[in-house]
């Protein structure tokens, strides 16, 4: 209970109001005031303003004082004085005139202003009966301490300090004022016009004011508050300037008249204030939903253009079209696809950002429409990322057919044009009957020629089994164009059929003529059967001598020149063959020459010349170099292509342990308890810094990976670390370090709006961690990296067992009922898991306030004057013009029996902000 006591400027110190408790407000002035004790000024003072100050009451109940201590001597006045300023009525006065009844009086006026805990001291009835000014003065002084300031609290403060403390806020904006006292600071006038300026600006123009000009401001400042604020003159200017130290009762008495003038619109400021802030905080979750549902359908329109184009997997013909699909693919994975990953992962964070600022404003979360869910975007993702490995899978295959049918197509067709080069003629040779018209010798050279034939049909026997062979697996890779390579084919096939049956039949002709012919030249017989396989030998090896091949590693190619090497070593034995079959000729020249037989015969076993076997015996040695320069260039092709993949594979080592590495720090410094949440944000802010630096050896990955696949180089096996590997590791660690920064960024922003301290979010997160136990959240992604990666032990949320194992830890006392309770706020899904946020969001909500749809109401109450309704003109009044307009597009319209037209139902919208309703 307040107390005061009356007349402490009246008495010697010792007595009266120097002996109440807590008298701060005159205590450092005792010295100063007890030297004014009888000036005359100051006495002139408190009495012109203490009389204005009974008037502006009095009048209310039509009547006033001119002279303070004669007016008051009967009681009657100051009894009426008292029932004006508090509102209750005192016992009924006496109407006598004697001195008796006076001091009957002025008792029951002081028994009530001591009933209201003001310690009268040495104030007596009889002083103020006699007239008494000093008594007179002190006693009203009493009273306009205990109704008039008593109650004036600001922050905390009461009386004289809370009214300093509203004079000071209410002139800090203000030139040349500075308000410490209650005396000589309002001297100029100055703090006076400020006070008035701050309320009603339209009264004053404090920028004409003039600092040397005190009497026309204090004139100005009481003009100006009598005319507009019904606030009475109780001060004279010329007494506040020519006193060295004013009165300070006299003016806080004047001050606290415009406290009360003013009390009304600082309530209805600090209400319109509030609705503005809960306003904004809607207008700004309403944009931030706008935002994602924008970038959400943007991002899933994205996806379904891609998709299709990824899952189209028509064959191409040639290699040009494949390669030209190659480099489309490329360019979607160097320039269209990142832009979508760092947009993918600001939408997770802006959702995240966004359900934290609802929970903490208490607003309902935010449901995405259907299909726009973060969930829903992370399913289309996944399926891209599916579509995207199965397209470049299929591409690389696609690739390598194309490259082996074009290879096997233009062998086809070398074999079937040497071979049909052949078999020309060959069926009319054998269908002819010439041996019917020959001598024995001819029909027996015909024989042997038909022999060596038959040799020469058995060499090339293999040569249309390869042919069959080609065409077979043309047709079993798909080839484009294998219907012509079958007509072909069937067509070398028929002949060759042909060719036998002819030379079956020829055969039996020539043997059946044979026994009539004996004759026969034996070394034209031998040249001839010499000589056709040699020459089938050096057919064959021609063929083999450019013969066309595919290789992919340095054995393969090391593989052909050593069987390259293995062939020029048979070359002196073939040469030695060669000078035997020609001696052989040569021997047949000889014999003509020696028995004079003609020089120019003929061997009439077989075609072969010894000029032809000369001539491709020169074939032969040409194209061996050639073999041996071709052989060589591949394999220099090959150790360069197997610099690329140890260039690779050197990188990838390097880069796929330090991803590796980062996910595992990461991991750790999200659920090791260490330092505050902000050492934590720049902890993690270093790992992102640091992984930005390293992207520059992701893009020269990038290009050595890009060299690779141009030289066609599909394996590598100096390491285990794909391109594919990397790019995903990498984006799940860019993903993870945005995702734990905003983690840690809503923890303090949980932390700063909650009023939660670091103490406090290290105890809910040393609790949360010790119950949190499993698997490491990357588990996945190490294991990808790393095959050998040993498991960690926290797994992200605490099951149902666990949570309550961890309220009972911090002391809560459990019963099933209240444990049900818990489970619903934290757990309204039913999920049976328990989040560090929503763990974090329960423990402040048992530990802090906030704002709520109560508070809210209450404020709409005070603008609309205590009405159940609110109308547009008091909205526009007290808001601004955006909330204001915010508000009237919401409010729905009032519907009680009290209402007015246009008027608005603020309490439906104030429960809908919260969830309460729905509007």
């Amino acid at each position: 209970m307040w107390e005061e006591s009356a007349g402490s400027e009246y008495f010697p110190e010792g007595t009266g109001f120097n002996s109440m408790q807590n008298n701060d407000y005159t205590i450092q002035d005792d010295e100063w005031d007890r030297d004014l004790l009888l000036d005359p000024a100051w006495e002139k003072q408190q009495r012109k303003t203490f009389t204005a100050w009974c008037n502006s009451h009095l009048r209310k109940a039509g009547t006033g004082i001119e002279n303070i201590e004669e007016d008051f001597r009967n009681g009657l006045k100051l009894m009426l004085l008292l029932e004006v300023i508090s509102g209750e009525r005192l016992p009924k006065p006496d109407r006598g005139k004697m001195r008796f009844h006076k001091i009957a009086n002025v008792n029951k006026a002081l028994e009530y202003i001591t009933s209201k805990g003001v310690k009268l001291v040495s104030i007596g009835a009889e002083e103020i009966v006699d007239g008494n000014i000093k008594m007179t003065l002190g006693m009203i002084w009493t009273i306009i301490l205990r109704f008039a300031i008593q109650d004036i609290s600001v922050e905390e403060t009461s009386a004289k300090e809370g009214l300093l403390l509203w004079c000071q806020r209410k002139t800090a904006p203000y030139r040349n004022v500075n308000v410490q006292n209650f005396h000589v600071n309002w001297k100029d006038g100055l703090a006076l016009c400020a006070l008035i300026h701050r309320h009603r600006p339209d009264l004053i123009d404090y920028a004409k004011l003039n600092k040397d000009d005190p009497l026309g401001n204090l004139n100005l400042a009481f003009d100006v508050a009598e005319k507009y604020l019904d606030i009475p003159k109780m001060l004279d200017a010329e007494d506040i300037i020519n006193s060295p130290k004013p009165d300070e009762r006299a003016i806080m008495t004047y001050v606290s008249c415009f406290y009360h003038a003013f009390a009304g619109a600082e309530q209805a400021e600090t209400a319109a204030n509030r609705i503005c802030t809960i306003l904004g905080v809607n207008q700004e979750n309403e944009s931030l939903m706008e935002e994602y549902e924008k970038l959400a359908s943007q991002l899933l329109e994205w996806i379904r253009r891609m998709t299709p184009w990824l899952e189209n997997k028509s064959p191409e013909t040639t290699m040009a079209a494949m390669r030209g699909k190659l480099e489309d693919f490329r360019d979607y994975r160097r320039q269209h696809k990142p832009p979508k990953v760092q947009e993918k992962c600001q939408l997770e964070i802006n959702f995240n950002t966004l359900q934290t600022k609802l929970r903490i404003s208490n607003r309902p979360a935010f449901m995405p429409s259907e299909g726009r869910m973060v969930s829903d975007i992370t399913s289309a993702w996944t399926g891209l990322e599916q579509a995207e490995k199965g397209y470049e899978e299929w591409l690389l295959i696609e690739i390598r057919r194309l490259e082996r049918l074009n290879h096997l197509a233009e062998k086809f067709q070398m074999k079937a044009t040497s071979h049909q080069g052949w078999s020309v003629g060959k069926d009319s040779v054998l269908s002819q009957k010439d041996y019917e018209s020959c001598s024995l010798t001819e029909v027996r050279a015909l024989l042997r020629k038909h022999e060596a034939f038959e040799s020469d049909l058995a060499a090339h026997q293999d040569r249309v089994e390869q042919i069959a062979a080609i065409a077979q697996e043309l047709n079993e890779l798909d080839y484009h164009a294998a219907s012509s390579i079958n007509e072909r084919c069937q067509g070398i096939c028929d002949q060759w059929d042909q060719l036998g049956t002819l030379t079956q039949k020829r055969r039996e002709n020539l043997e059946r003529t044979e026994k009539l012919l004996e004759t026969i030249d034996q070394l034209f017989l031998e040249f001839s059967k010499r000589s056709a396989p040699f020459n089938n030998w050096m057919e064959g090896a021609m063929e083999d001598l450019q013969d066309m091949f595919i290789v992919h590693t340095v054995d393969d190619i090391q593989s052909l020149i050593s069987a390259h090497d293995q062939f020029k070593a048979t070359l002196p034995e073939a040469d030695c063959e060669r000078q035997a079959i020609l001696s052989i000729y040569t021997e047949v020249q000889k014999i003509a020459q020696s028995y004079g037989i003609s020089p120019n015969l003929t061997n009439p076993y077989s075609d072969i010349t010894p000029t032809e076997i000369g001539l491709k015996w020169d074939k032969v040695k040409k194209l061996v170099p050639q073999r041996n320069s071709i052989l060589q260039e591949e394999l220099a092709r090959q150790h360069a292509n197997e610099r690329l993949r140890r260039q690779f594979a050197a990188q990838a080592n390097i880069i796929g342990p330090w991803i590796q590495t980062r996910m595992e720090e990461i991991g750790r410094s999200s659920v090791d308890i260490g330092g505050s949440l902000e050492d934590q944000m720049s902890q993690l802010k270093q790992f992102e810094q640091v992984i930005i630096n390293y992207k520059s050896n992701i893009d020269k990955l990038e290009g050595d990976h890009q060299h690779i696949q141009e030289s066609l180089v599909f394996d590598n096996k100096h390491t285990n670390y794909t391109m594919e590997h990397i790019r995903v590791g990498w984006e799940q660690l860019l993903t993870t370090i945005a995702r734990t920064i905003n983690e840690i960024e809503t923890q303090i922003l949980t932390r700063d709006a909650k009023g939660i301290s670091q103490q406090q979010m290290n105890e809910f997160r040393q609790s949360f961690t010790h119950f949190d136990r499993v698997l490491c959240p990357f588990v996945s992604l190490c294991i990808s990296l790393c095959p050998s990666v040993s498991l960690c032990k926290k797994k992200g949320g605490m099951e149902t067992d666990d949570f309550r194992a961890c309220l009972i830890s911090m002391g809560y006392d459990l019963g099933e009922s209240e444990f049900a309770r818990i489970m619903s706020l934290v757990d309204p899904n039913g999920s049976n898991k328990v989040t560090f946020q929503t763990f974090v969001d329960f423990m402040t909500r048992e530990t802090s306030d906030s704002d709520t749809s109560e508070q809210v109401l209450a404020s709409f109450k005070i603008l609309a004057a205590d009405k159940p309704f609110i109308l547009l003109e008091e909205l526009r009044r007290e808001l601004p013009p955006e909330q204001a307009e915010y508000c009237i597009s919401r409010m729905p319209l009032y519907n009680g029996p009290d209402g007015v037209p246009g008027a608005l139902d603020y309490t439906a919208f104030s429960t809908a902000l919260y969830g309460e309703s729905d509007l």
